[in-house]
């Protein structure tokens, strides 16, 4: 049987598809396809495909590969469940744009991949992660520092107004402020959770970071700056300098002088700080403190 491209948004030929191939869904790996047939054409236009390299994250079965080969130059599908590689070869027959690697793609040597694959083309990223796994994917992204111009990504309504929330919001977190030293994120749409086959228990969003060219603050030591981040944001009911004290071992005192000479509350919270603000007293400490510890 062939799989057309509106069979591949309907339940019961995904059934059909599946079943042709002994292939079940996967929990651990947080399966869920989309049916609503306006999505990812939708995410493959404001993505920044067109013409373009682009690396998707997770194939499910083909359905967002396919929008994006129609556009791209090249789509770099890595999908780490090899039981899908089968049903893939005969849904995506048609494209020859596309290659499928079948890896796990926190594990895979990506600088390597894109520079080998690309071949001097813009890369962008796009995909459909799954919700258990969405902030330590986009973070290895961002922290490989990879030549890419965007990556566009459907994750969890929860999720992404997290990661695209203001500093200085209630919403704001460490990923928030993390993600905005890497890009400028966006907020594209939402997706219902009827657009996916089994339905998720959650509402999704499509967001876009567009990745900055350099970093809108300056730090010599990230990996040590985003430490501080983190230490902030780990007792969010707290004024701040309670959870930096106890994590990066500075007195209160010391604390509270920093932020007097920064013109900033003893009594603020992590959340109502905004990443320069952050930038300065993590210069403080750095200065005053890290040499005598």
């Amino acid at each position: 049987m062939e799989y057309s491209e509106n069979n591949l948004s309907s339940p019961k030929y995904i059934k059909k598809l599946l079943k042709d191939h002994n292939f079940s869904l996967s929990k651990s790996l947080g399966q869920n396809f989309l049916i609503n047939p306006s999505i990812c054409p939708k995410m493959a236009e404001m993505s920044g495909a067109q013409n373009n390299f682009v690396l998707e994250i997770g194939t499910g079965i083909g359905v967002l590969t396919k929008e994006l080969a129609k556009i791209a130059k090249k789509v770099c599908a890595v999908e780490i469940d090899s039981n899908l590689i089968p049903v893939l070869k005969e849904t995506l027959s048609e494209f020859k744009n596309i290659e499928i690697i079948n890896q796990d793609i926190l594990k895979v040597d990506l600088p390597k991949l894109l520079n080998e694959k690309s071949q001097g083309m813009k890369i962008c990223v796009c995909a459909n992660l799954p919700y258990y796994i969405t902030s330590p994917i986009i973070m290895h992204l961002l922290e490989l520092n990879l030549n890419i111009e965007s990556i566009t990504v459907m994750v969890q309504k929860e999720a992404a107004q997290r990661i695209c929330a203001q500093p200085g919001s209630r919403e704001c977190g460490a990923i928030s402020l993390a993600v905005r030293y890497y890009s400028t994120p966006e907020l594209l749409f939402n997706v219902s959770r009827g657009s996916f086959f089994p339905p998720p228990n959650v509402d999704s969003a499509v967001i876009k970071l567009n990745i900055n060219k350099t970093p809108p603050i300056q730090i010599e030591n990230t990996p040590k700056f985003f430490e501080l981040i983190r230490a902030a944001f780990s007792q969010r009911r707290k004024v701040l300098i309670n959870p930096l004290s106890s994590k990066l071992n500075i007195s209160k005192e010391n604390l509270k002088n920093i932020l007097s000479n920064l013109n900033i509350s003893p009594n603020v919270r992590a959340e109502q700080l905004s990443l320069d603000q952050f930038a300065n007293i993590f210069n403080s400490i750095q200065n005053q403190y890290v040499d005598k510890k």
